[in-house]
């Protein structure tokens, strides 16, 4: 790439940005609920190029039989990227990289000598990827995330290949597909002629049997369960964005997949991005070594304001209308504690190690939603209290209305002290015996990223297979709440798993489509 060469490319949650230039591709950490938009660092964005050349030079298909080979080989390639910024800056006369002069020397040719051996005694097979070195993706779901999740895939492996796109819509894979291509760092990966482009609600399918390796599934969240088992029928590894059902039929669906990949031994990767940023990673790691003790409660905020809706058309019909403004639909969406304030409930089953709750109370409302359709039935705020079997309780709440304070936070209370986690901060510590701090030189990478280049390496058999299990539970957590705000009642987990309530329609088809009516507490069971 020619320095000062001015091009448009894309950013990671789809968007074209015009004339950014460089030496290497611009990229961008995004607070999305905030608007606010930051550049990486210099040598952040030269990392992901020298990875990028390191990533060319190793043997497609190698297998890495153990975590501390993968840790290994790692960390030999990290110190390889660090030795190739050196280079570069050598040749230009220039300082180098912060922190490359203490650089161990000899570290290093140990570490790629050690990898030399590692690769040359590893077989070149992977997961259900063909002979040509080529990862081949099909894109399910052309929004926003799913533009974004494609073009991250395919910056995560110079030998992934857009193979298959499909949505519900034209308007929005023809969108999706002219931005990507756009993209100068990513369009020569991009094939996807005409007949690979697929439209209607059975066009998963069609991706699904069209050849692919990796299927990225980012339609709205009730055609998820459907959509994963398919894919794992076929034998395909799957990222999966959040969440990944709407109901508790849609759970049990997704929790059949779950164990018939981990049967057919396939990577399935969730969309739940916090569990992929460095700073949470390192939260969780002291919390597991103890440092406040037993965890006896949790505080979680996701307080933002409303998603933006769509006018509707004279040419709509009702099935279209509500699509086209799905997250405000609670049959397509869950409503914002499952589609959105998941994150945070995400992160409450995270920090206590995989618990779930035994009992859940909640409230909810539509305070100042506006009357109008495409704000479909759901409500603008949720407060839950999940309670554990040794007494430990955790709260959420969540918000989505204008001119309001917004905040992304997690307050952790445990028996040897407290920690907090701000995520747009970023702001992370524990306070106690052992009090600690997250910090770094530089910029944690982009975590939606991270899931990406993380996933292809556990494709190409470079890291241990993602089993990204705990997907299911989450979002089961969030429908509980949403439950128990709809019921004002309190909900058990197990009365819960026994649910026959289904929120998708009786049929997929653009016609006519039943308005649904807001949910008032005392006027629906779990049971329906």
């Amino acid at each position: 790439m020619r320095v000062g060469h001015r091009r448009r490319v894309l950013r990671g949650d789809g968007r074209l940005v015009p004339r950014l230039g460089g030496v290497a591709l611009v990229r961008f950490r995004r607070a999305r609920e905030q608007g606010v938009e930051r550049k990486r660092s210099a040598d952040s964005a030269r990392r992901v190029v020298a990875r990028r050349r390191w990533i060319r030079r190793l043997p497609r298909g190698l297998r890495v039989r153990s975590d501390a080979d993968a840790a290994a080989l790692a960390a030999a390639v990290d110190e390889g990227i660090v030795r190739r910024l050196e280079e570069e800056d050598g040749e230009r006369g220039g300082e180098g990289v912060e922190a490359v002069s203490s650089i161990d020397r000899r570290r290093f040719v140990k570490g790629t000598v050690a990898t030399g051996a590692l690769i040359a005694a590893a077989p070149r097979v992977w997961g259900s990827a063909r002979a040509d070195d080529r990862i081949k993706i099909g894109l399910v779901g052309c929004g926003g995330r799913g533009r974004g999740a494609a073009v991250q895939a395919l910056s995560a492996d110079p030998g992934a290949q857009l193979w298959a796109m499909a949505d519900v819509f034209p308007d929005p894979l023809d969108a999706t597909f002219a931005a990507i291509t756009q993209a100068a760092e990513i369009a020569d990966q991009v094939e996807v002629p005409p007949e690979r482009r697929f439209v209607g609600f059975d066009a998963y399918r069609r991706v699904v049997e069209s050849g692919v390796d990796l299927v990225l599934l980012a339609s709205p969240p009730q055609f998820r369960p459907a959509h994963l088992e398919a894919a794992v029928d076929a034998g395909k590894h799957v990222f999966c964005e959040k969440p990944v059902c709407v109901d508790v039929p849609g759970y049990h669906r997704v929790m059949r997949a779950i164990r018939n990949a981990a049967a057919r031994n396939l990577n399935l990767m969730s969309g739940f991005c916090w569990r992929y940023s460095t700073p949470e990673r390192d939260f969780v790691r002291e919390l597991r070594n103890g440092r406040i003790g037993d965890i006896t409660a949790i505080d979680a905020k996701y307080l933002t304001s409303p998603l933006g809706t769509r006018a509707r058309q004279p040419s709509w019909s009702d099935m279209e209308f509500q699509l086209r403004n799905w997250q405000h639909f609670t049959w397509l969406s869950g409503d914002h504690i499952v589609e959105q304030a998941v994150h945070s409930i995400d992160k409450i089953l995270w920090f206590m190690d995989g618990r779930l709750p035994v009992r859940c109370t909640a409230v909810g409302g539509r305070g100042v939603r506006e009357q109008i359709p495409e704000r479909g039935d759901s409500y603008d705020h949720f407060a839950v209290v999940y309670e554990y079997d040794d007494g430990a309780r955790c709260t959420l709440l969540c918000r989505q209305q204008s001119n309001t304070h917004m905040e992304n936070t997690d307050a952790v209370i445990g028996t040897k002290g407290h920690g907090f986690v701000n995520g747009w901060g970023p702001t992370h510590w524990l306070k106690g015996e052992a009090p600690w701090t997250w910090s770094s030189n530089t910029a944690p990478p982009n975590m939606y990223q991270v899931e990406h280049d993380e996933l292809m390496q556990a494709i190409r058999g470079i890291r241990p297979r993602i089993a990204d299990d705990f997907m299911a539970d989450s979002c089961l957590m969030a429908i509980m709440g949403r439950e128990a705000a709809y019921l004002g009642a309190a909900i058990e987990w197990g009365r819960l798993l026994d649910s026959q309530l289904d929120l998708s329609p009786r049929s997929f088809e653009m016609g006519p489509m039943p308005f649904p009516a807001v949910r008032h507490p005392g006027r629906r069971t779990v049971q329906a």
